[in-house]
């Protein structure tokens, strides 16, 4: 844990999410040294299969992971992919034909039922099936025919941190592996996330903008898209703001008319072909007067009304994610702490979701 770190201390507020945040530095390294050559192999005997269509099945953060790996997977692989809907199959009761599909199902616990019913259905609907998981010996994983562990270790806070990273970069590298590619693209990633993570005090110094914050608006294109949702997400779990995600072609199709200049928007300037699809939309929000803070690149930041500028020079596209959910994470855990409530203890919320 760096100086600049909070939580010292085992009886604050947030010492665990805090700690699980600190960590991911090394779970990325882990992923890389002990999980790459795993996973490239199951890559390699699912490719072997030449799957036709790729359906991805998740909830809450894990969900924000597989739509990443839609991203991936329809601009670097070129694979028609889609997100399941899994009532279909555990309400419902729909039968369909997933011969030479494969389904990945991705899961923190890999324990909540309709995430294990889906799978065990699509099995038996000839799909191939694949578990994302940071459990190994969960249900999940016993149902599906192939499993990547992220292995991010015991995550014991509520809001997920290191196992959505962890799952990140575990499913970046599965696509790498499905086409051959060698993953070189991740090699700096866990040294530059504890660059990000050392910047602590910048975070907290922003925070103080949405302490007294009514709603959130976050935005993004491209890769960058699922980081909105992801920190839309930590941020209503832990702070109780209702943050609301848009992709930035969405927002321009009427929400923008609920921006204004009391209203916060943060907009998640990935380096790429999505950062320039996103431009038009930063000049409609300077326009509206917004509140725009931007995590990005520092010319993005200087011309917003604040902002976190990422190490990402040279950092291929499809990875930035993984770097710029760091400082939203801080974020969200600094505008909890200083609304007077506990990011380790969300209220209402287990662990383990488990919805059927």
């Amino acid at each position: 844990m760096s100086a600049t770190t909070p939580a010292q201390q085992s009886d604050q507020p947030g010492r665990i999410m805090s700690g699980e945040m600190a960590e991911q530095p090394a779970v990325l390294r882990r992923i890389l040294d002990e999980g790459a050559p795993r996973i490239r192999e199951t890559a390699e005997r699912i490719a072997a299969r030449n799957p036709r269509f790729v359906l991805l099945t998740a909830r809450g953060t894990s969900d924000n992971a597989a739509l990443y790996a839609k991203y991936l997977l329809e601009v670097v692989l070129g694979k028609p992919c889609g997100l399941t809907s899994m009532s279909t199959t555990t309400a419902y009761g729909a039968k369909q034909d997933l011969t030479d599909v494969l389904v990945i199902t991705v899961s923190q616990s890999g324990g909540s039922p309709d995430l294990v019913a889906s799978t065990e259905a699509a099995r038996e609907a000839g799909a191939i099936t694949l578990a994302v998981t940071n459990n190994p010996d969960s249900p999940l994983a016993a149902v599906s025919e192939f499993h990547i562990d992220v292995l991010a270790g015991p995550e014991n806070a509520l809001p997920a941190t290191k196992t959505y990273t962890a799952e990140l970069l575990a499913l970046y590298l599965f696509v790498e592996g499905l086409r051959g590619g060698d993953g070189a693209a991740a090699k700096a990633l866990p040294e530059l996330a504890q660059q990000i993570l050392d910047r602590h005090d910048e975070v907290k110094q922003l925070a103080g903008r949405y302490r007294f914050a009514e709603r959130m608006v976050i935005t993004s294109r491209g890769y960058g898209y699922p980081t909105a949702k992801e920190a839309a997400l930590k941020l209503m779990e832990t702070s109780y703001i209702p943050a609301l995600s848009y992709s930035g072609a969405d927002l321009l199709h009427g929400p923008l008319a609920m921006v204004d200049n009391i209203s916060p928007v943060i907009a998640i300037v990935t380096e790429g072909k999505g950062g320039e699809a996103l431009q038009p939309v930063l000049e409609r929000l300077r326009g509206r007067g917004a509140d725009l803070v931007v995590i990005g690149t520092q010319a993005e930041v200087d011309k917003a009304s604040a902002g976190f500028a990422l190490p990402t020079d040279g950092v291929a596209e499809e990875v930035q994610p993984i770097l710029e959910i760091l400082p939203l994470q801080m974020l969200a855990y600094e505008v909890t702490i200083a609304r007077g409530q506990d990011p380790d203890a969300p209220r209402a919320l287990a662990k383990v979701t488990e919805t059927r």
